[in-house]
């Protein structure tokens, strides 16, 4: 195995500069950081153009929550000329003080180095106000974007649900925060060997909610065979958010005869509001009726 590029996106400053760090002074790992999601697609996209695409995301599941942005914007220097970013990941110079590694040095206890690893600023992406972007939604883009690209959560406690998330999203493996750096550096490689990685502890619970998301699916995919093909046609209206009128103006009825379908759907899903309809389609699989398309 080659050398592994891994971008760390984490808006916890002090944490995400000092994995880094860290990171960094392992001989094959080349690092870069972000402290948005913003910024980390920005540096994913300027990789991947540059020839040099990041082999794993290895981000923070709580990215948006908490924290403050890993590099403010910078003020000019005294010349008037701002100062320039630095052009992309690289290495630590050989001024970085590694830290501590092995089974006893947990992440979360990572001391803050010297020197920390090249940086990704933030405002090097687009200045417009964006709402914020968790880690399962920004690793689901980017796996979407980049198939090659494997992906890591960090998080600070383990949830089954989250993690199902996290796994339909794309990601390859979860690595608690209190986690050795010896533990985080063998998932790294196992996840670019193609494995998945995922606590024990967790495991049980994440089986768990797999076999309980099966079982539900398969009785909302019952209740959806139940339907007349005409009634299906109006569900798929439905999960699109389409009202009454529209739904009669798409498929040439009237809206009385539409209210009928609505109910005899209602009535045979076993719910009591379009909300709770579009949920169990959902959970179907029953996607929306796209503009234009023919039902």
């Amino acid at each position: 195995m080659g050398r592994i590029r891994v971008l760390v996106v984490d808006d916890h400053r002090i944490f995400a500069e000092a994995l880094a760090t860290a990171l960094s002074a392992e001989p094959e790992i080349e690092v870069g950081a972000a402290g948005s999601a913003a910024a980390a697609e920005h540096a994913l996209e300027r990789a991947a153009a540059e020839g040099r695409p990041f082999d794993v995301l290895l981000v923070d599941v709580d990215l948006g929550s908490t924290g403050t942005a890993l590099a403010p914007p910078r003020r000019p220097r005294p010349g008037g000329e701002p100062e320039q970013p630095h052009p992309g990941p690289r290495r630590t110079g050989p001024g970085v003080v590694p830290a501590p590694r092995g089974a006893g040095s947990s992440l979360a206890a990572v001391p803050r180095a010297g020197t920390p690893a090249s940086l990704t600023a933030d405002q090097q992406s687009p200045a417009a106000p964006r709402r914020p972007v968790d880690g399962i939604t920004l690793l689901g883009r980017a796996c979407h974007g980049y198939p090659n690209l494997r992906a890591v959560v960090l998080a600070a406690e383990e949830d089954p649900r989250r993690a199902v998330r996290a796994l339909y999203a794309g990601a390859s493996g979860w690595v608690a925060k209190e986690s050795s750096l010896t533990r985080l550096l063998a998932v790294l490689r196992g996840v670019l060997r193609g494995e998945t990685h995922l606590p024990p502890l967790l495991l049980t619970g994440v089986v768990r909610e797999l076999t309980t998301a099966r079982r539900d699916r398969t009785e909302s995919e019952r209740l959806v065979d139940s339907l007349t093909p005409r009634e299906k046609q109006v569900l798929r209206c439905m999960v699109a958010g389409l009202g009454r009128q529209a739904v009669a103006e798409r498929l040439y009825l009237s809206p009385h005869t539409v209210r009928t379908h609505m109910q005899n759907v209602l009535g045979k899903l076993g719910v009591h509001s379009t909300l709770a309809a579009v949920a169990l389609a959902r959970r179907a699989g029953v996607g929306p009726v796209e503009a234009g398309s023919a039902l």
